[in-house]
């Protein structure tokens, strides 16, 4: 039976006359329809939000425990969120349960950092004219947040926007990908059973060129945190004005295998980040520079490895590689590689699709042109890329547009330094594959891989403003 699903606007569900389709990212059958809206529905939102920010300020304390109830809530509907992930974004199962386990502590990271926003002490009577006044900063909120969420993370993503942003007493616009939209309609019971005020938080669904475009050309949205691919996002950045803007863009992740890597450790890990959810993550790993002299043996040790994870139906608890979000995305991805084996790349393990179903695939013979090597792929495929000098590996490294997250592999402290110093990357991984990441760490890239960062205590830096108060005591 299909379930129908309304927009969340002011504390009300709100249907309208058109609907999205949601597909079951596996069998590609309808799973459930989305309230989709109009102009109408995302201004109704926007000016929801807006009033309730200006009328029914919360207190840090309300912030800490509504948002503290929304994590405790995560895990008591772990099951439920789970397998709704699994459904329409086809990842597998134990993948989805350990994104529920995370969103609920980025939720219980921005109840506690909501306790802690402070200012600080200005010492203006140190200058010649000022002794009788004192001075201190206070943190305020910026008003109302747009967020602007992927498919990959449809829980935990939408949790680093929202949450941070009720920490710092904002309002927020919410527009999930429309490919996983019930995720974060989920998420919006759970903060009315939380006791959330109304219009603090509202879920519009629809296409960017409606909701997107007409968030972003609002002028009562003062924050917009975006993530999404590098043009989405200039595109975002140049229509928005002076607008503050939190970007996580796109990325095509490099790690290094060192000639003193632990291969095994390096092989399993590699495998098992690579291709988790599809290779659909910012930072899968996707450019693999491998040194010359433990090429042919780290190739061996990471196909058998490759070899152990489980491709298939994402409903099955050991399922690691599920179905990609569409059978077009595979298709794009496949003509990539089928534009690179032109020019001369080598498929050294996989590269076989079957719908929206790609297996696990390894590219050898690649050169830096390649759209396998210098965009983002986002799907299961890694290139190996062969080195001999560390320092030139780096500055090849360094070619690409993106710098978002990246990892070395090596037991040698003073490689392991020197690519800390000089990889550009917003995080580097030693001995870890570039998806290593925790929700409280500072996340965020360089480059064309965005600003700002994501992490709540971080996030929250950016989702209020600084205001100066200084005081005549003359």
């Amino acid at each position: 039976m299909v379930k129908s699903y309304k927009l969340y606007i002011g504390g009300n569900w709100v249907d309208t006359d058109e609907q999205v389709d949601v597909l079951n990212k596996y069998t590609q059958e309808t799973y459930a329809k989305v309230a989709k809206a109009s102009e109408s529905e995302v201004d109704q939102a926007i000016d929801a939000a807006h009033k309730a920010y200006k009328s029914n300020a919360m207190t840090p304390y309300d912030r800490y425990e509504i948002l503290l109830r929304v994590s405790e809530l995560l895990k008591q509907n772990k099951e439920d969120l789970a397998e709704n992930i699994t459904m329409e974004a086809g990842k597998p199962l134990k993948q989805a349960r350990t994104e529920i386990d995370r969103a609920s502590q980025t939720f219980e990271l921005a109840a506690e950092e909501a306790k802690r926003i402070h200012g600080e002490g200005v010492p203006v009577e140190a200058a010649p004219g000022s002794e009788n006044r004192m001075a201190f900063t206070i943190k305020v909120p910026v008003g109302v947040v747009g967020a602007i969420s992927p498919f990959n993370f449809p829980i935990n993503l939408v949790a680093h926007k929202i949450a941070p942003a009720i920490a710092s007493g904002n309002a927020v616009v919410l527009k999930p990908a429309s490919k996983t939209p019930i995720s974060a309609l989920k998420l919006a019971e759970l903060f009315e059973e939380a006791g959330l005020p109304k219009g603090y938080l509202n879920v519009v669904v629809g296409s960017g060129s409606t909701v997107g475009n007409q968030m972003m050309e609002d002028s009562r949205i003062n924050l917009y945190t975006f993530t999404g691919s590098a043009a989405v996002g200039l595109k975002l950045k140049q229509n928005t004005g002076l607008n503050k803007l939190i970007l996580e863009l796109g990325n095509n992740s490099p790690v290094i295998i060192d000639k003193e890597a632990d291969l095994d450790m390096a092989a399993e890990n590699v495998a098992a980040k690579s291709y988790a959810f599809a290779g659909q993550v910012c930072i899968s790993v996707q450019r693999l520079y491998v040194h010359e002299d433990v090429r042919e043996e780290f190739q061996e040790k990471f196909i058998k490895a490759i070899k152990e994870l489980k491709v298939g139906d994402p409903n099955d608890p050991d399922t690691d590689v599920g179905p990609m979000i569409s059978e077009e995305e595979a298709e794009r991805a496949a003509e990539w590689i089928e534009e690179a084996k032109n020019a001369g790349a080598t498929v050294l393990h996989g590269g076989d699709r079957e719908g929206a179903m790609f297996q696990p695939t390894i590219l050898t013979d690649v050169h830096n042109d390649m759209k396998v090597v210098c965009e983002e792929i986002f799907a299961p495929v890694v290139n190996i890329i062969p080195f001999t000098d560390i320092k030139d590996c780096i500055e090849e490294v360094n070619e690409s547009q993106y710098g978002l997250q990246g990892g070395i592999f090596t037991q040698n402290i003073d490689t392991a330094f020197y690519a800390a110093k000089n990889v550009e990357v917003g995080g580097l991984m030693i001995n870890d594959s570039s998806q290593y990441r925790v929700d409280l760490m500072p996340y965020g890239g360089v480059k064309s891989s965005g600003w700002g960062k994501e992490g709540p205590k971080y996030t929250i830096e950016d989702m209020t403003e600084e205001r100066l108060i200084v005081m005549n005591l003359k």
